[in-house]
């Protein structure tokens, strides 16, 4: 059962601007492992933590960096969870949280949907 969809947008040049106005910022918003991505790898992942929150109806308990997209083997873009974040998932019965990921023309966007059990 569906319990939240969440969808964001991301200006990636605008976006570009925030991280040299504001340096520490990859650290506040990116696992250790993102930081290093190419900027529009790292527009859609925040795109991404932008829309699970959504789709969690809300950032309470909610860490940046406890928030990393990854990648199977096949490209398929997944979040990987720790922290808080986790247990925030795990206490409102999220059982799966699906993500999709795209970039084009100066954009970056993420769709989530987030599962409970019936």
């Amino acid at each position: 059962m569906i319990v939240g969809i969440g969808v964001d947008l991301v200006d990636i040049p605008r976006f570009e601007r925030a991280l040299e106005r504001t340096p520490r910022l990859r650290q506040r918003l990116f696992a250790a492992a993102e930081q290093t991505l190419p900027l529009h790898s790292l527009a859609a992942r925040f795109a991404a933590k932008e829309a699970l929150i959504k789709a969690l109806g809300g950032s309470d308990g909610v860490h940046w960096t406890d928030i990393e997209v990854t990648r199977e083997a096949s490209g398929r873009p997944l979040f990987s969870l720790s922290g808080t974040t986790a247990a925030v998932v795990t206490e409102r019965g999220i059982t799966a949280v699906h993500l999709s990921l795209s970039h084009d023309a100066g954009l970056a966007t993420a769709y989530v949907v987030a599962e409970a059990a019936p």
